[in-house]
């Protein structure tokens, strides 16, 4: 188990209030804004974490440059992939490898 899948079971097991409450801090050190594929839609919609909540929903479709992998979410949550705001969170990600073995395009 890696660290990612050691925190979501960790997470599975927290009340609510403290699962929202980690959710909240690392929405707070979410660099989703900075980067260049972030839209002023997104902004607009205060749309963020996408590593957690998915896909933008309508706000950016096309992939620019990517600063996951330099996020201290990314870090801190043991993340492997990156684009989540087009691709979706990385739990779907995983899955999408784990059914098919490729990534979520």
């Amino acid at each position: 188990m890696d660290k990612f899948e050691m925190l979501m079971q960790k997470m599975r097991e927290m009340p609510p209030e403290e699962q929202m409450k980690m959710t909240e801090s690392n929405r707070a050190a979410c660099t989703c804004p900075g980067c260049p594929t972030y839209t002023s839609c997104a902004k607009n919609a205060d749309e963020r974490l996408f590593c957690n909540t998915g896909k933008s929903f309508m706000c950016i479709s096309e992939e620019k440059t990517c600063l996951c992998p330099t996020c201290p979410v990314h870090e801190k949550m043991g993340l492997k992939y990156q684009f989540y705001c087009i691709r979706g969170s990385e739990k779907a990600q995983r899955y999408e490898s784990t059914l098919w073995g490729t990534k979520i395009i």
